[in-house]
């Protein structure tokens, strides 16, 4: 989609961390963007001198009936919707599965997964009706490597997005709306302290010993790049790929072994 033609962009988590970045990025661009957040104290703070092309609301995305006044309150605003980034999220609580508790765990489907569905189904059917527009999914590097103990949840939610971005793109290409999945490596985030507000203490995130984590602005722009470009993986760190890499090698060689031993099995067809 080209740059020239976004008008408004709706950014949820947008007022911290990456989803900050993306909104910076919009407006760099001069682009109008509503920017969601469900911790208000953080709208206050980023936004209450940036200009009128940037409006702030309070949502949580799991909240239906919330979407339906965002989109309502954004729209008589700044207009039909252009690009949707689906942003909000929230962090891996560092336990085992078989120590998480059960509201831990539908809380990180909630709001890394359900919550993205209730973004897209707010905004979808009038991106169609149009024939335009672009949806932006934030899924992990944890959605597309091999899963991590005590990310199990998080992995689970994250692996969901990539799924429902992948099928959601082929279901829209017909009728001209884009859509991205972006899996970030490091980048500098409040994710962490937002967990812990939402009542979900994290761990520290494991990457590699040196890493520095990316400047949200600098990943902001990637993702409008990425728009421009319709991909639909949006990785922040490509360099990122041998870890991606090795979770095809080991369903590779799974699959390998399968192949020899299943043959021995009656009525077994590979």
């Amino acid at each position: 989609m080209e740059l020239t033609r976004i008008r408004h962009a709706l950014v949820t988590g947008g007022a911290s961390g990456i989803g900050l970045g993306i909104v910076d990025a919009f407006a760099e661009r001069g682009i109008a963007v509503t920017v969601a957040d469900i911790i208000q104290e953080r709208l206050d703070q980023q936004f209450v001198m940036r200009g009128e092309n940037i409006m702030p609301i309070r949502l949580d995305t799991r909240d239906r009936e919330g979407w339906i006044e965002a989109k309502r309150t954004a729209e008589t605003r700044f207009g039909p919707v252009d690009v949707l980034v689906n942003n909000a999220g929230i962090g891996p609580d560092g336990c085992e599965i078989s120590e998480m508790t059960p509201d831990s765990f539908d809380k990180t489907i909630a709001i890394n997964l359900t919550a993205v569905f209730n973004g897209i189904n707010a905004f979808v059917g009038e991106m169609k009706a149009r024939g335009s527009g672009h949806i932006v999914n934030t899924a992990s590097m944890n959605g597309i490597m091999l899963g991590l103990a005590r990310y199990g949840a998080y992995a689970a939610s994250k692996f969901g997005v990539v799924g429902l971005s992948e099928a959601l793109r082929e279901e829209l290409e017909p009728h001209g709306v884009g859509v991205s999945v972006l899996c970030p490596g490091p980048v500098l985030s409040n994710m962490p302290e937002t967990s812990r507000l939402l009542g979900n203490p994290a761990p520290e995130q494991r990457w590699p010993d040196g890493t520095v984590g990316m400047e949200p602005i600098v990943a902001g722009r990637i993702v409008l790049r990425s728009i421009e470009l319709n991909l639909g993986h949006i990785l922040t760190h490509p360099n990122y790929f041998p870890a991606i890499d090795h979770r095809n090698d080991v369903i590779r060689q799974a699959a390998e072994i399968e192949q020899a031993e299943w043959a021995s099995l009656p009525g077994w067809q590979g």
